[in-house]
């Protein structure tokens, strides 16, 4: 008998799910055979993890909570195995973390990997990091603390070491209709005309030629990940099941790789293809059947346009929530320039949706920063795309006069002046260079924008995610140069292993890792506790009259913040005229918001209870 809970859910979606797979699959036994294994899932959820949805169900926005703040980092850099993670939970725990996404961490061919997004097998981790019973004892672990756990699923290919994979090249047809083979390039070079190229210098091409299956197949990101064919409902039906074994063994969000990318179809760009959001929709109402708790978190790094319409709509969602990664690169502009307008600009397009839309905020991940900047906006002040690229990329990798940046390029293309940048977040802000260089006015400014962007990054709406090793202000790691698997690769300069010797000094004021730490730690403690910081508050810029300062307003419940950032080195003042008393939040004193003075790199959290106050 099929259970109450199960078949009330499925009755809830079950219209909408059988109209959009008949609609893109137009196979009954293919549905029902989906429709059995989200029951067999369902019935193999262990009951605490069904108590957690069952509350998650009555509170569906608790992931949207302003106490919510993730860290997003590689298992074997942290902690070595995913037993050694477990053996840190403290650490995360003391340093104000709730959410934590643990990169891609499922087995995977060491030499062929591309860090983890080349997966031999979904079921089983890989082996030196620990097994799928570690991962789901680090969940349970990490539930008890009220921590979330996200993973990353790729979704879009499969390593050429996958089952299926092997089966193909094997020449089963079954297992080759997975994918996209084809018998001469005839095909291919009609996709090539119309699809762009991930990686034009290090994996041009989109199609490979495998030589034991005598065919070529389609392989968008590297020769050794093979892409799968969503128009084969065996495909999506499968990938679904090994997204829900992943929920099951208590991972609550899924990081869907590369989300605009798994739906092809000749004559297109093979991006963003409506057929996409269809899966997605699906694999959401799977998620509502089977384990309403978990997430899903889109990989969708394009500019706004592109990215908002992987939300879905109010009433029938796709993703929970998608990366902000538009505004971590204007960001980066805004520090190079010190000039706030196109900061500015992208800030009110994300303020002008609606609140519903949830984006995770980031200074720095696991990724390159690509420089896909609104040009058409910077024109306007003199700004051409490839003179300003090289120019950010100049900057930062501490060439500019006056830089103490640090970073390396990746994927350099002199042809297009197309290079993306690497580096931590430390490094990228000077902290190395200036102690490098023994200039302790420069150490100090860099250290106030490491905490400034950081500010910036907490008075954003959406979700905070720290890279591991911000919190304590972590250096590049140049020794990937002397690694034979890793030198080609600059990615990995920000991906070193984290330096616990200097977490030990995150309490010491003198050192940097001390002071970063420290800081962090009371902004968070401040958003935590103040209200105004709240998913719903409305949210807008204002006018300072100054090009290097940024101004934002939040309104909630009676309070109003008015946040300020100077991405001057020098001071400046912020020419505001709030007619309220405000308290700063960092030294707790009264604060006219008139004419604010900001020192280089400084910012002020000033804020206005309207509590007392008749209306």
């Amino acid at each position: 008998m099929r259970d109450p809970v199960f078949q009330a859910r499925l009755s809830a979606c079950q219209d909408e799910l059988r109209w959009l797979y008949m609609e893109l699959y137009n196979d009954a036994h293919a549905y029902d055979y989906f429709i059995s294994m989200l029951e067999r899932m369902y019935n193999s959820r262990s009951q605490e993890l069904k108590d957690i949805d069952a509350g998650r169900e009555v509170f569906p926005d608790w992931y949207k909570d302003k106490n919510t703040l993730g860290m997003l980092m590689y298992t074997q850099c942290f902690g070595g195995t995913l037993q050694g993670v477990r053996k840190h939970l403290d650490y995360l725990e003391e340093s104000g973390i709730n959410y934590l996404h643990l990169m891609p961490l499922l087995e995977s061919p060491k030499d062929r990997s591309d860090g983890g997004y080349a997966v031999a097998d979904f079921r089983k981790v890989q082996p030196e990091l620990g097994t799928m019973e570690d991962l789901k004892a680090l969940a349970d672990d990490c539930h008890k603390r009220s921590m979330s756990v996200c993973l990353d699923f790729v979704m879009n290919h499969t390593s050429e070491d996958h089952e299926w994979a092997r089966r193909a090249r094997a020449g089963e047809k079954e297992y080759q209709d997975r994918y996209f083979f084809y018998d001469d390039w005839e095909i291919p070079y009609i996709y090539e005309r119309t699809v762009p190229q991930v990686f034009p210098t290090t994996a041009p091409g989109n199609f490979s030629w495998c030589e034991e299956a005598g065919k070529v197949v389609m392989t968008t990101f590297y020769p050794y990940q093979w892409d799968l064919n969503y128009a084969n409902p065996t495909v999506f039906n499968d990938m679904t099941e090994n997204m829900l074994y992943l929920c099951n063994q208590g991972v609550d969000i899924i990081r869907l790789d590369a989300t605009p990318y798994i739906w092809k179809e000749l004559g297109t760009s093979c991006r963003n293809l409506p057929q996409v959001h269809t899966l997605v929709r699906m694999m959401h109402l799977a998620g509502l059947i089977v384990c309403p708790g978990m997430l899903l978190l889109g990989e969708v790094v394009m500019e706004p346009s592109k990215v908002v319409p992987y939300f879905g709509t109010v009433e029938k969602p796709e993703c929970h929530m998608l990366y902000n990664v538009t505004t971590m690169a204007s960001t980066w502009h805004t520090v190079a320039t010190h000039d706030v307008r196109l900061l500015r600009h992208q800030m009110d397009t994300v303020f002008a949706l609606p609140k519903q839309y949830t984006f995770l905020n980031y200074l720095r991940c696991h990724d390159d920063i690509g420089w896909g900047l609104d040009y058409p906006f910077l024109a306007q002040f003199g700004m051409q795309e490839v003179a300003h690229k090289k120019f950010l990329n100049d900057y930062f990798q501490g060439k500019f006069p006056g830089s103490m940046a640090r970073g390396e390029l990746y994927n350099d293309d002199p042809t297009l002046g197309d290079a993306r940048l690497c580096g931590t977040t430390a490094s990228l802000c000077g902290i190395e260079g200036a102690l490098e260089c023994g200039d302790q006015e420069a150490l100090e400014k860099a250290i106030r924008l490491d905490i400034t962007l950081h500010a910036f990054l907490l008075t954003q709406s959406g979700i905070p995610v720290l890279y591991s090793g911000d919190e304590i202000a972590q250096f590049n790691d140049k020794t990937y140069h002397q690694d034979p698997l890793k030198k080609e690769d600059s990615r990995y300069l920000h991906r070193g292993q984290f330096p616990w010797d200097l977490a030990e000094k995150r309490h010491d004021l003198s050192t940097p890792e001390g002071q970063v730490y420290e800081a962090l730690r009371r902004l968070e403690h401040i958003r935590f506790e103040t209200p105004v910081f709240d998913a719903d508050a409305d949210v807008w810029t204002l006018e300072p009259y100054n090009d290097h300062v940024l101004a934002i307003g939040r309104y909630y419940e009676r309070q109003k913040l008015i946040a300020l950032f100077n991405f001057s080195p020098d001071p400046q003042i912020a020419w505001i005229n709030e007619s309220e008393q405000y308290t700063d939040l960092i030294t707790k004193e009264p604060r006219a918001a008139r004419g604010v003075e900001l020192e280089g790199y400084g910012f002020a959290w000033l804020l206005t209870d309207y509590e007392d106050l008749k209306i």
